[in-house]
């Protein structure tokens, strides 16, 4: 075990104001994992005035930082602590951005488009190298797997996924051997049925009658099991709430979701609520990842959400 321990490092954690439960939770993983602080605060014109605490600390050891771009508002002072980190002579820099906002934003589909995914991607791949080579970049569930290749040398970024917080929890419940997952469209389906080879599978998709668009079953049968739609995010969660009905319609005996980002804009989390006490709620089950932390503020108190955290994940990967 000594030897072991002997070949991991000490890692330093900064982290930014909205991840710090999520910090404090890594850091509970780990003793060799040690959190710091910032100072953050803005001029009276509203830009940033930030301050690393012990900076001169910093030499020759192995820094990493948990960063949360939720909004536009954000993301301009953490980038400014994200460049200047590897400059105090670091180690090495690791970034961890669970959840990459601009992932559905990926294409252009007509002149014009501006695929936002590949600006952030630049921003990202222009972080300095540090003195022990390219920072390591940690994130979950990328929504198109093809962004891995936006991003440049200045970075190695490294995929990770949820899924496996999910597939702990399933065999936890009670009814564990009535499992089928269910994948919303052939894309979830491509992306995720090779890791859950052990459960039977439904597999939906989407097709347009007129104006509007009809989810059905295209293939498997969800009859008699506790059906588990699976995907890598959602917003309005319409996708969710047309799955739930067609499963119910051909016999599933409950339907619950996961999904490792709950970004749920405008409050669209409230439609999988249970209202005034009362379990009329269609999902058993809504589970998520801690990788949007202002939505694990909202609705952690509230039924049927329950949140898996990537804690022990991200403390793995800084390792």
């Amino acid at each position: 075990m000594a030897m072991d321990k002997s070949q991991k490092k000490q890692v330093y954690l900064f982290y930014c104001a909205e991840c710090e439960d999520l910090a404090r939770k890594i850091a509970s993983q780990s003793d060799l994992i040690t959190l710091q602080t910032i100072k953050w605060r803005n001029f009276d014109d509203g830009f940033p005035n930030i301050f690393i605490n012990n900076a001169q600390d910093l030499r020759g050891q192995h820094v990493a930082f948990l960063a949360s771009f939720s909004s536009q508002a954000v993301i301009f002072e953490q980038l400014s602590v994200i460049y200047a980190l590897p400059k105090l002579f670091v180690a090495s820099f690791s970034l961890v951005l669970p959840f990459f906002p601009t992932g559905s934003f990926e294409r252009m589909e007509e002149e014009g488009d501006v695929a936002t995914a590949f600006t952030l991607a630049r921003m990202l791949s222009n972080i300095p190298i540090s003195k022990g080579g390219p920072t390591s970049l940690v994130i979950y569930d990328i929504h198109a797997l093809q962004e891995r290749f936006y991003f440049g040398d200045h970075v190695l970024p490294l995929f990770e996924t949820g899924i496996p917080l999910l597939k702990e929890r399933l065999h936890q419940l009670p009814d564990s051997d009535k499992i089928v997952v269910a994948f919303p469209d052939d894309g979830a389906w491509k992306r995720y049925h090779k890791q859950f080879d052990q459960f039977p599978v439904v597999v939906c998709n989407k097709v347009r009658e007129g104006d509007k668009r009809i989810v059905r079953i295209k293939e498997g049968n969800p009859a008699g099991f506790h059906v588990v739609i699976v995907d890598d995010l959602v917003q309005s969660g319409g996708t969710l709430i047309e799955c739930q009905k067609v499963l119910a319609a051909h016999g599933a005996a409950k339907v619950s979701a996961y999904v490792t980002h709950g970004v749920f804009p405008k409050r669209s989390w409230e439609r999988f609520t249970h209202k005034n006490g009362e379990s009329d709620n269609p999902f058993a089950y809504f589970w998520i990842t801690d990788s949007c932390p202002l939505t694990v503020k909202a609705v952690e108190h509230e039924a049927p959400f329950e949140i898996l955290s990537l804690a022990g994940s991200i403390a793995d990967a800084l390792q």
